[in-house]
C-alpha cells in the first residue's frame, strides 16, 4: 500500500509533535531543538545513526517528502521515542539540506 505525500507529512508533524513531548519531558537530553525546527536522525546503519536539526518548512519540499516516504516503507511509523529516522548517506542528507537551503 502505497502511503500519499501529504498524510506523510501529517504523519511526520506527529511524530515531531511526540518526540518534543518526550524530550521536554525527559531530563536525560538536554539537546534543544529551536522553535521551527525538528530533529532527524539520518544513517544507512541503525546502529549508527546521526542526529541533524532542520526547520519545518523542509516538509512541504518533494526531494525531503520523497525521504520521509523512503522513511516510513523502511522504518514505518511508529518509533519509541518519536524521532524521524532517514535511510540515507548522511553525505547524501547533508547534499540535500543544503540543496533546500541554498536553491529554494
Amino acid at each position: 500500500m502505497r502511503i500519499r505525500l501529504p498524510e506523510m507529512v501529517l504523519q511526520a508533524k506527529k511524530i515531531i509533535h511526540r518526540h518534543r513531548r518526550y524530550h521536554h519531558l525527559s531530563s536525560a537530553h538536554n539537546q534543544v531543538v529551536p522553535k521551527g525546527h525538528f530533529a532527524v536522525y539520518v544513517s544507512e546503519d541503525p546502529a549508527e545513526k546521526k542526529r541533524f536539526v532542520v526547520p519545518i518548512s523542509y516538509l512541504k519540499h518533494p526531494l525531503f517528502q520523497e525521504l520521509l516516504f523512503k522513511a516510513a516503507e523502511e522504518f514505518g511509523f511508529d518509533h519509541q521515542m518519536g524521532a524521524i529516522t532517514i535511510p540515507c548517506a548522511e553525505k547524501d542528507f547533508i547534499n540535500l539540506t543544503s540543496c533546500l537551503k541554498y536553491c529554494s
